[in-house]
């Protein structure tokens, strides 16, 4: 399951997934930036709570994606909360 977060102007998307577990019992979310063009999507998909990249297609420019490490590290207890009530509830 997935979870928007937010939509911004430029049409990129940020998603997050539920809370996955690994082999060895860790849990884990994935945080993903996608923006549609003309042939596909550029993407960037980050793994919390390391924040490793584990996966990258497109032209994001690395200062774009400096700007999305941030996010993701500030607001990873966020992601960890919200993943675990099924999304952001909003009144």
């Amino acid at each position: 399951m997935v979870y928007e977060f937010v939509k911004y102007p430029d049409e990129t998307l940020v998603v997050f997934s539920d809370i996955r577990k690994k082999e060895n019992g860790d849990e884990y979310i994935r945080v993903s930036f996608e923006r549609p063009t003309d042939n596909g999507f550029d993407t960037v998909v980050f793994e919390l709570p390391s924040y490793d990249i584990v996966e990258r297609d497109g032209n994001f420019s690395q200062e774009e994606i400096n700007g999305f490490k941030e996010i993701v590290e500030r607001g990873a207890h966020l992601f960890f909360k919200w993943s675990r009530e099924g999304g952001i509830q909003i009144a």
